[in-house]
């Protein structure tokens, strides 16, 4: 529906040789321009808007600043497109049904009449909360970013990523204290030697089941961890059964033909093992 719509104006000046190329430059300013928002082109991809539908919606817009039409038809549409009007139907109501867009009434005060029309207000609705979330997560990287100041990964220093920054909060709220530049740096060697953040969390948690808040004992669990290669989980996890396997094996042939000698140094070996691993 086009809501009093002008005609066509067109300059009739017949004393001046007309140059077209003036009248395009000019036609391009009179003609209007449409905006679209730069948040709308940038997000919407992420609320389930196709590259078509963003043309229609965009030729919407421009209808209804321009012609103010609230309610093209698909063949109006079809007009400054590559589309036919069917394409651009099924496309429109795969947009309502997706609630991008809604049919509203609006109120004609000219007119005094009430007439169905696009609305629009879901699509800023949508694109207000991707961008809503968007600022919102910035917002935390910043302020953990302000906690723990950035230093180039060279020569210089380590390199605090957001893995790293997540680590060391981790640690903060264990040890219940901020760390230090050196702990801090031990954190970030860690998480780019050792595996990764999955693999620290999991010494950190073996340190805190058994009470051993210190930095020396964590460095002693990967640091026999990456000796051995293990890198996942998976890895730890498969070492400490084959370990287990290996050590009930072990004590059942020691004791059928094993010499007093060689059980016991057997046993100091494993001794030793567990203590770099368990024990400070």
């Amino acid at each position: 529906m086009t809501r009093g719509q002008k005609g066509k104006i067109v300059k009739c000046d017949q004393k001046a040789k007309v140059n077209i190329t003036a009248t395009f430059g000019s036609d391009i300013v009179v003609e209007g321009f449409t905006g679209i928002p730069n948040l709308i082109l940038n997000y919407y991809s992420k609320i389930g808007i196709s590259d078509v539908q963003m043309m229609i919606l965009i030729q919407m817009l421009r209808l209804r600043t321009e012609d103010l039409e609230y309610y093209p038809s698909p063949e109006r549409l079809a007009q400054t497109m590559s589309l036919d009007a069917k394409v651009i139907s099924e496309q429109i109501n795969e947009l309502l049904e997706k609630e991008i867009v809604a049919l509203s009434e609006f109120f004609d005060s000219g007119c005094n009449e009430i007439f169905t029309g696009f609305d629009f207000e879901p699509l800023f609705l949508k694109v207000s909360d991707i961008w809503a979330f968007t600022r919102t997560k910035e917002l935390e990287e910043t302020e953990m970013l302000l906690r723990n100041p950035l230093a180039e990964y060279d020569e210089a220093g380590p390199y605090y990523d957001m893995n790293t920054l997540h680590l060391i909060e981790i640690f903060e709220k264990e040890f219940g204290r901020p760390l230090s530049p050196m702990e801090t740096e031990q954190i970030c060697r860690w998480n780019h030697d050792c595996g990764g953040v999955i693999v620290v969390k999991e010494a950190l948690r073996r340190a805190v089941m058994c009470g051993k808040y210190n930095f020396k004992y964590i460095n002693t669990i990967l640091f026999d961890w990456k000796k051995n290669n293990l890198r996942s989980m998976e890895d730890i996890n498969r070492y400490e059964e084959d370990f287990q396997k290996r050590r009930a094996g072990g004590r059942g042939r020691q004791s059928g033909t094993d010499s007093p000698k060689k059980t016991a140094a057997g046993n100091a070996k494993e001794k030793a093992l567990l203590q770099r691993l368990y024990l400070s």
